[in-house]
């Protein structure tokens, strides 16, 4: 994990005053979080987990490692509080190390990085009790811990570095499609200082056998996880697209003439499988796909290949229309906020930060600050704008991290089944954090 930076590197003091000075903006913004969104804001996803604690039960649909994370933090503050305080914790350390990072070439550089922090497509989202948010804090904090010891001596770096290696494994065990993802970002980990595309293509197919391997491993292994098909929903929806541009049935079920008009051509949406599972019009598709023992079994994975295979072109218009929606579309759910054991009130609904924090989330929700698309955009234009600078661990981290959010984004193309916002969360901490890291001059080294 030696770096190899390309010429002489000035290391920049980092002043008494704007250390302080960065470290009280940081609490600051802590302090903000904790008094718009304590104690977290509760989602369906979030209270299954939590469910699943009690019961001691663990399924690999929402991630197991996630109910043994949040089991262990939980005696902190039982309930929402406990994972909620961590997701911040993570976010505002990530934030406010790389705040001090480049706060030794100029206090303004770490403020706009912090203010950034505070920006809406950003800070919406942290109050709410999603493993997409956490995932992209735990994405962060690795990608800036290897930034910030880039040109150190390997004592300090390679522990440093090898911490961010777990925080990366650790995000893909949350969320397993980031593993193709993950090589561009191990990459930029294992070498700070300057990214090589050779390298990372070399390590690219071996890093991602090994984190497939390590997701079978904890899952099944370690973990006793219960298989709960995670895969079999995607391909529900798929066949339900598939069904839709066709006009034909692709389910291995014959339907009577009111409900194949209903699949055919009213019930598709190219917006979320959950269509088929929770609303009532077209829940007769996953009732009767249980009823008939067909879901969680080999013969749904059969009946979707074969329909794959046999109409790729009404396949590709299905993932099409979704990835469309999902990047570009207007009613994309955003901020969450609503209490579902409650609805529709949230326990800090009345506090004043809350509401014009609200206010400003409804202003911005349809421009494109809150669509995908934008910040996809702008982490290949962050990628680039570095590559010119890929000797350098700025460019570095920028390309490492925007490079692994745009593959990952680029993922639910295959595997998406809901076009939520949340699920661009990495792209938008990756793309504004990336910006700031290649804003900064040639030459300077900024770590601690």
């Amino acid at each position: 994990m030696q770096p190899s930076p390309k010429g002489a590197q000035t290391i920049l003091p980092l002043s008494r005053h704007s250390a302080l000075l960065t470290i009280a903006m940081v609490a600051a913004g802590f302090g903000l979080t904790l008094l718009v969104f304590y104690p977290g804001v509760w989602t369906y996803d979030a209270r299954f987990v939590y469910q699943d604690i009690a019961k001691g039960f663990r399924g690999d649909w929402q991630s197991p490692v996630m109910v043994v994370l949040w089991s262990l933090i939980d005696p902190i503050a039982p309930g929402s509080a406990s994972l909620f305080l961590l997701i911040v914790t993570l976010y505002w350390l990530a934030f406010g190390l790389l705040a001090l990072t480049l706060a030794r070439r100029s206090v303004w550089l770490a403020a706009l990085v912090l203010m950034l922090a505070l920006s809406p497509p950003a800070f919406v989202f942290i109050g709410t009790l999603w493993r997409d948010v956490l995932f992209a804090c735990l994405w962060l904090l690795a990608a800036v811990l290897a930034f910030v010891v880039a040109d150190r001596a390997a004592k300090l770096r390679v522990p440093v570095q090898a911490l961010a290696l777990g925080l990366l494994a650790l995000g893909v065990l949350l969320r397993p499609n980031a593993l193709i993802a993950a090589p561009v970002l191990a990459a930029a980990i294992v070498w700070p200082a300057q990214f090589s595309w050779k390298r990372a293509a070399i390590i690219f197919v071996p890093a991602g056998i090994a984190l497939f391997a390590l997701v079978q491993v904890v899952y099944y292994g370690a973990l006793g996880a219960v298989r709960q098909h995670p895969m079999h929903p995607i391909m529900v929806f798929d066949l339900g697209g598939i069904s839709h541009f066709t006009q034909q049935n692709q389910f291995p079920v014959t339907w009577t003439a009111s409900e194949n008009a209903l699949l055919t051509t009213g019930c598709y949406q190219p917006t979320e499988w959950d269509i088929y599972w929770r609303f009532d019009t077209c829940q007769f598709v996953m009732k009767r796909l249980e009823s008939d023992k067909i879901f969680g079994t080999p013969a749904l994975a059969e009946v979707w290949q074969r329909a794959v295979t046999h109409h790729p072109v009404a396949y590709l218009q299905h993932r099409a229309s979704f990835m469309w929606n999902f990047l570009a579309g207007g009613a994309n759910l955003t901020m969450w906020v609503q209490d579902i054991d409650d609805p529709p009130n949230l326990p800090f609904a009345d506090r004043p930060a809350f509401v014009a924090l609200k206010a400003i989330h409804d202003l911005l929700k349809l421009t494109p600050l809150f669509r995908p698309g934008s910040w996809l955009l702008v982490c290949i234009a962050v990628c680039a704008l570095a590559w010119r600078r890929r000797d350098t661990p700025a460019g570095t981290f920028a390309i490492g991290a925007c490079g692994s959010a745009a593959v990952y984004t680029l993922t639910f193309f295959a595997v998406g089944v809901a076009s939520d916002f949340r699920y661009a969360y990495w792209a938008v901490l990756a793309g504004l954090t990336g910006a700031i890291a290649i804003a900064q001059r040639r030459g300077e080294t900024l770590s601690f």
